[in-house]
């Protein structure tokens, strides 16, 4: 419902290549530190946005999408529902091309307004699951 194959598709393939990773922290045993390194993977610079702005995966990080000193193209969220609203603005702001909400981050209100500000975006789903299935 809130991302097509489509869209998803899109976004994996065309948005670009350097995915700001919201939440990402060295913490192996959260979900985005997983996503992320399958991300690498599939040939995806991470960029790991968290407070504690700590370097994963060899990649620098940085306590805001703001304090990022170079273009981000997706937005990948691993906040919880009530923050993630919030994240998909400050994406907007920053110009990134997506915005992609893990798989139970849900947020209609946030979707309306980032597809309204011209963003392809995914919620409910997780890209490391869904880029495999390019093939």
């Amino acid at each position: 419902m809130y991302g097509d194959q489509d869209t998803i598709r899109k976004i994996l393939t065309e948005s670009g290549d350097v995915w700001a990773v919201v939440g990402l922290s060295s913490n192996t045993g959260r979900a985005a530190y997983g996503v992320a390194d399958v991300l690498q993977r599939y040939g995806k610079r991470i960029v790991p946005v968290h407070p504690k702005a700590e370097t994963v995966h060899g990649e620098q990080g940085y306590p805001s999408l703001e304090a990022v000193p170079f273009d981000v193209d997706v937005v990948d969220v691993f906040v919880n529902s009530e923050l993630a609203g919030g994240v998909a603005d400050e994406a907007v702001a920053i110009g990134a091309k997506a915005v992609w909400f893990q798989l139970g981050v849900i947020d209609e209100a946030a979707y309306e307004r980032t597809r309204a500000a011209g963003l392809d975006m995914v919620m409910d789903h997780c890209p490391a699951i869904e880029i495999p299935r390019l093939g």
